[in-house]
């Protein structure tokens, strides 16, 4: 396996670089692009790259898990550092690392399993996480196929929770990078492209081209190809990104000089970060030392800014339970970059992920020295980067304040909440007590206003229920049928439930008038409870002798 970035870790200080002077910090007005799809959104690097024996990918074995891949990772033969969460997955497959601390089998995920990436897209919609750039290596090589397959499974989950996803090229090692990339472009990625849920700015598709101007062995490039490459993109009708070194515009450390030409063609710029600073007070210094001055360069240039915000490595213990990150995503957008790039969302081997991971001792295997999110003595919910995330999003969006103060608790509970605009619904896996013909439950939470359910007609009651995943504050539904419809009025009531079992009432029954007039649409509030399951019960219909909805809402209270 070639070098990757995850490895281009450096011990360089942020004050390396002369300090920036007072000119720099006056902030030019104006961004080089209006919001898309990377401006003014919140994108993660979604590796995607772990495999296990049985999950069918091409590559086989224990990819990305072990260092020989043929053997099952334990605490002899591993490449991770952080343990996942796999409290939410379905499938996951035995390792050879002792019991967890709570006695159950250690167990570790496939990227390659379709359930896996439809649930970490759906953790990016529930955490506000906008696009996913999906990584991609040389794809001549060994693990072409799999990577192939995996772009496939993303389109799909992201087409499935209305996320965004771009293709995000990897050159380390990829010595025939140069015509070879333009090939794989045009043979199989620019395909996706006609995926409504492939991201785009300024009209045009996105790719970002990671690793030109490194001075390390794994990217030997000369500014020629590297330019060449760019323009060929810009030629195809792409937005190009370039992730870039941390020195970029002095052309100094972890950067080649005379690579100024290739850094300003590209549309925007994402220097990388990981490994750099292990304190809050290095966040800052890299604040005013890199970040002030590489912002106002692309201003001053037409460029879009986009660094990257990082959790902490949780394996050095630079986290802090959360101050860390938030430290990088409040220096980030007070800057005022045009996104914001998360480094990484799955990266477990360099300890760098948001994705859910083990809260406490209980969930790592036992005396395996990997660290769990309480590893400083505070308590963590294994979702806790991802919530930060949200909040971080919120706040680049102006939904939020600016402040340096985190506004994220460590535990549930507190805070700001969930987002009141967001369809807790949408998406959500669904149960019914029935349906006729095609008309299933799933079809009033997919989003389209013209698909409805329908229950078995001639039998009251009926009813139609959404699993939110979690327990979560909701106050007021929505219920829709297609519009057109005449008018009709249906006895329903609310219920709600946090196990599925025993269901409370959160509105009584009462008729309900779908009026095309006034959009077909009913809203039904309540006192605000944490439900997981919300259920829909109809007991009579004016207009036809069933159940039926088209779009099921649920927001918090």
């Amino acid at each position: 396996m070639p070098v990757s970035r995850r490895t281009v870790l450096s011990t360089m200080a942020a004050g390396t670089a002369a300090a920036a002077s007072p000119a720099l910090f006056a902030r030019p007005a104006g961004a080089a692009s209006p919001p898309g799809d990377v401006v003014g959104k919140i994108t993660v690097g979604y590796q995607g790259w772990f495999s296990c024996p049985g999950d069918g990918a091409p590559i086989g074995g224990w990819w990305h898990w072990s260092r020989d891949r043929f053997q099952p990772p334990s605490p002899a033969n591993t490449t991770i550092v952080s343990w996942p969460d796999l409290t939410d997955l379905q499938h996951g497959y035995p390792t050879a690392y002792p019991n967890l601390g709570n006695g159950q089998s250690a167990r570790l995920f496939s990227s390659y399993d379709q359930q896996t990436v439809d649930t970490h897209f759906r953790w990016m919609r529930d955490y506000n996480i906008d696009t996913a750039a999906l990584q991609r290596f040389n794809p001549t090589g060994d693990e072409g196929p799999t990577r192939d397959a995996m772009t496939v499974k993303v389109r799909g989950a992201a087409e499935a929770t209305g996320r965004k996803f771009y293709i995000m090229y990897d050159v380390t090692g990829w010595t025939a990078m140069q015509q070879e990339i333009k090939n794989d472009w045009l043979t199989k990625m620019a395909a996706h492209t006609a995926s409504p849920a492939y991201a785009r700015q300024n009209g045009k598709p996105v790719v970002c081209i990671w690793g030109f101007g490194f001075d390390d062995p794994g990217r030997p490039f000369t500014p020629g190809p590297c330019l060449d490459v760019i323009n060929w993109f810009k030629a195809q009708g792409c937005y190009v990104i370039g992730g870039v070194p941390t020195w970029w515009r002095q052309g100094i450390n972890d950067s080649r000089p005379g690579f100024a030409d290739v850094y300003h063609a590209f549309h925007m710029i994402s220097p990388w970060m990981v490994g750099r600073a292990a304190t809050p007070a290095d966040l800052d210094s890299y604040y005013a030392n890199a970040n002030v001055g590489d912002y106002a360069d692309c201003q001053a240039h037409g460029i879009d800014y986009q660094p990257c915000v990082l959790p902490g490595d949780l394996s050095s213990g630079h986290r802090r339970h959360g101050d860390y990150y938030w430290r990088s995503l409040y220096n980030m957008i007070r800057l005022g970059s045009q996104g914001l790039y998360v480094s990484m969302f799955d990266e477990f081997n360099e300890g760098n992920q948001i994705a859910k991971t083990a809260p406490t001792a209980a969930f790592v295997p036992a005396g395996s020295g990997i660290r769990a999110l309480d590893e400083d003595g505070t308590a963590c919910s294994a979702d806790y980067y991802l919530r930060i995330t949200a909040d971080g999003g919120r706040m680049l969006k102006g939904q939020l304040a600016l402040t340096a103060t985190r506004p994220t608790p460590p535990v549930l509970g507190g805070g700001p909440g969930p987002d009141p605009a967001r369809d807790l619904a949408a998406g959500r896996p669904t149960a019914e007590s029935s349906h006729t013909q095609v008309y299933g439950s799933g079809n009033a939470v997919d989003g389209n206003p013209g698909s409805y359910w329908e229950s078995a007609n001639n039998a009251f009651p009926q009813w139609l229920q959404v699993d939110l995943g979690a327990a979560t504050a909701v106050s007021r539904l929505v219920l829709r049928l297609p519009p057109g419809w005449e008018t009709r009025t249906q006895t329903l009531s609310v219920q709600g439930s946090t196990d599925g079992g025993a269901f409370t009432t959160l509105s009584a029954a009462t008729g309900r008038t779908f009026n095309p007039a006034g959009g077909n649409q009913v809203t039904v509030t309540f006192p605000s409870a944490s439900v997981r399951y919300v259920r829909i019960t109809v007991t009579a219909n004016t207009g036809w002798p069933a159940g039926q909805v088209s779009t099921l809402e649920a927001y918090a209270g």
